[in-house]
């Protein structure tokens, strides 16, 4: 079993169960409106390409900037906002996240729309690996995996109850209205995070150069990196292009569109309840079995996606897999991530959007040239495959060496 990890920055220590509540329950707010905007732009693709004058492969690169925007936003803000007081920097990523909201709403093209998405996954990282040990140092060791998976569970619900509501909205009032939407869920939660999470200090012994150095050094590291980064791609070269899939591939109307999104939702729901239970037991090897499924699950789909309604289920199983690997590679990287804690915390989710870059792209080139909307499915499978891979390799080099294996 993989020990959780300690944190570093004196928190208040564990809390009466109605503060914990509310303050989980805040800081999943946010996970709400980040998951609501960045997923919202797969379900109006469509109309956003015809927004700014370019084909669906091309607008499919907003998505990718959004995801490179997390990737150069974790290491930065990161490790020079590490020692700042944890709740001032929750409200003011999240301030800065409903500005970037705004900018993407008022786009005029397709050049200022990638710029805004870019922009707008700079505080993406930096929020959730702030808040997963803020809510990991309000509770007790063993009860860490589960407060972490709530923080998750809020970008898991705006599956359920943003992404199609913002998808509705912005089939029926123009694609603009879905990001004017996520900047007043960014704004509110920057005010929720003031009323209700408790002042946690900053990390005064925060990782500096050498620690930080010391962390892109170790082979565990890198190994979880790349198994974020592979592995989970195959669901966002999936998820991207899931409009035009359900609407020429499975031949269900437009309106079948924020149906399907619903129930990507309800499967991150449930992978994310199931991957907190499953930490308890055994981080890696709930991983190593989350991949092998999504291997599968993605070769399913690639078979049923022609035949309608079927594939709904089969989008369940897609999101479901996914998500347990989500809450179980922060608490992996978390693990390996040795002083550099708060660095650790906050790499994931630049593995996973660089994941969502990759899958997106990936998805976008197969489509381009000429495989249909259902070869996605297949380059995820290949990915799955190949982050299962590394998942092996990392097990037998941590057996081999256990002390050696950071």
């Amino acid at each position: 079993m993989s020990a959780l990890p300690s944190v570093p920055s004196s928190p208040p220590g564990p809390v009466g169960g109605r503060r914990f509540v509310l303050a989980v329950l805040t800081l999943a707010v946010g996970g709400f409106a980040i998951g609501t905007t960045e997923f919202v732009t797969m379900g109006l693709l469509p109309q956003i390409a015809e927004g700014i004058g370019v084909d669906e492969p091309t607008a499919g690169h907003t998505i990718s900037a959004y995801a490179l925007g997390v990737v150069v936003g974790v290491p930065v803000i990161s490790f020079f906002a590490a020692r700042l007081p944890r709740r001032g920097l929750l409200a003011g990523l999240m301030a800065a996240y409903a500005v970037f909201n705004l900018m993407s709403a008022a786009a005029t093209g397709y050049g200022m729309l990638t710029a805004a998405r870019f922009l707008d996954g700079l505080p993406h990282g930096a929020y959730f690996g702030a808040a997963s040990l803020v809510a990991a140092g309000l509770t007790t060791p063993e009860r860490r995996g589960r407060a972490v998976a709530g923080v998750f569970m809020g970008l898991s619900v705006s599956n359920v109850i943003g992404v199609p509501a913002a998808t509705w909205l912005g089939q029926h009032t123009g694609w603009r209205s879905a990001y004017l939407a996520a900047a007043a869920l960014a704004a509110l939660t920057a005010v929720l995070v003031l009323a209700f999470v408790p002042s946690v200090p900053g990390d005064g012994q925060a990782a500096g150069g050498r620690e930080a150095g010391e962390f892109f050094t170790r082979r565990q590291v890198w190994l979880t990196l790349a198994v974020g980064s592979i592995g989970f791609a195959g669901m966002f070269a999936v998820y991207s292009y899931i409009a035009t899939t359900v609407t020429r591939v499975s031949g269900l109307a437009e309106g079948a569109v924020p149906v399907f999104l619903l129930v990507f939702g309800l499967g991150m729901v449930f992978g994310t309840w199931l991957g907190g239970e499953l930490a308890a037991r055994s981080v890696l090897r709930t991983l190593i079995q989350a991949t092998a499924a999504s291997t599968a699950v993605m070769l399913v789909f690639w078979t049923v996606a022609p035949h309608g309604w079927w594939l709904l289920p089969v989008v369940f199983a897609v999101t479901a897999t996914a998500s347990v690997l989500v809450t179980n590679l922060q608490l992996r990287l978390m693990d390996v991530a040795g002083d550099a804690v708060n660095l650790g915390s906050a790499m994931n989710h630049a593995s996973l959007n660089l994941a969502n870059a990759l899958g997106a792209w990936l998805g976008g080139l197969v489509i381009a040239s000429g495989y249909g909307y259902r070869a996605p499915a297949l380059v995820g499978a290949v990915l799955s495959v190949a982050g299962l891979g590394i998942l092996l390799f990392s097990t037998r080099l941590e057996r081999r060496h256990p002390a050696k294996a950071g």
